[in-house]
């Protein structure tokens, strides 16, 4: 079954269209990731999925509601966290469960109050104003009142932006442990390592949806092989092999080279040569797997030369961002 349908939705603020006839489904039980950078669209698709911004045209479905035509019914199915922490700072942690059970008509809550707090191991902070608490906590807190009327779909608008590593893994911990109750999980990501974790991967760019697939499925589609590079003077390396013709694309990751080529053994050797004349010292090489990041930059590159506009500084900081 499917808990969510997206039919040719489009979104426009004035003449800027913010999601461009966009199509999806999205499975029962399933934990679906939009990846993509800032102005991708993916913060408007869970505002129109939520009810909170109408779309300009066409039809979503939520737990199979119309959202546009059946709103409350959808209300009743779904929890928001959104971006920003919006709970209330000067009520403990107990104090913005119950506000948020209230809400939602949620009675006897305290029993349900007590399970989510153990489950988020905030236990311990109970009586904490929520003001006080670290960013992770203030997180698990939000998830905490999300699921307090024990919704059937969740929608995780950029959970971990700004949480710092450690909180991080805590929070997947417990997003792991929802996901085997059988609820869907429906989540916008800058992280492209996050995303990896997902069953189900969309990546966006400019309104438009490139690719739907799982990320085992998303790799099988790589065209060539990604070579690892260890070499010295990362810059002018990368600015070299832009321009080798057996190159397809170049991406830098630190102190290394990711770079796309056809054949690894048979073009390697070339390019290896080319280094070499120009006084690069390459002390390490291998073929590795695609990653998303690899193949989010190619899909950029192959709608560039199709005459969409291409990966800009912004969007490559997405697939750095770890």
């Amino acid at each position: 079954m499917n808990a969510i349908e997206i039919q040719s939705v489009t979104k426009k603020f004035g003449e800027r269209i913010a999601v461009d006839a966009v199509s999806l489904q999205i499975q029962q039980g399933e934990m679906f990731a939009l990846v993509g950078p800032d102005g991708a669209g993916k913060t408007t698709m869970i505002r129109m999925l939520c009810g909170i911004t109408p779309p300009t045209s066409g039809e979503l479905t939520v737990q199979g509601f119309s959202v546009r035509r059946q709103p409350d019914e959808v209300r009743k199915r779904i929890g928001y966290l959104s971006q920003k922490f919006s709970l209330y700072g000067d009520l403990t942690v107990d104090e913005n469960i119950e506000f948020f059970a209230e809400i939602h008509s949620v009675k006897d809550y305290k029993i349900r109050r007590n399970e989510l707090l153990e489950f988020t191991r905030l236990t311990p902070f109970r009586t904490r104003l929520a003001e006080k608490l670290s960013g992770g906590m203030k997180q698990k807190l939000a998830l905490a009142c999300t699921l307090v009327h024990t919704p059937e779909v969740i929608f995780l608008d950029e959970p971990t932006t700004g949480v710092d590593p450690v909180s991080r893994r805590d929070f997947w911990k417990v997003l792991s442990s929802l996901l085997k109750t059988g609820i869907t999980i429906v989540m916008t990501t800058p992280y492209l390592d996050e995303a990896e974790r997902c069953t189900h991967v969309g990546l966006m760019n400019e309104g438009k949806l490139l690719m739907a697939d799982t990320p085992q499925d998303m790799r099988r589609v790589m065209k060539g092989e990604i070579v690892e590079l260890v070499c010295s003077d990362i810059r002018r390396s990368f600015s070299l092999l832009k321009r080798n013709g057996a190159v397809k694309e170049v991406q830098a990751f630190g102190d290394r080279l990711n770079i796309l080529v056809e054949q690894a053994q048979r073009d390697m050797p070339k390019i290896l040569a080319h280094l070499k004349d120009s006084a690069i010292d390459v002390t390490d090489w291998r073929t590795i797997p695609p990653s998303l990041e690899n193949i989010f930059i190619s899909l950029l590159s192959e709608n560039t030369s199709a005459g969409v506009s291409g990966p800009s500084d912004t969007e490559r900081e997405v697939v750095s961002k770890k």
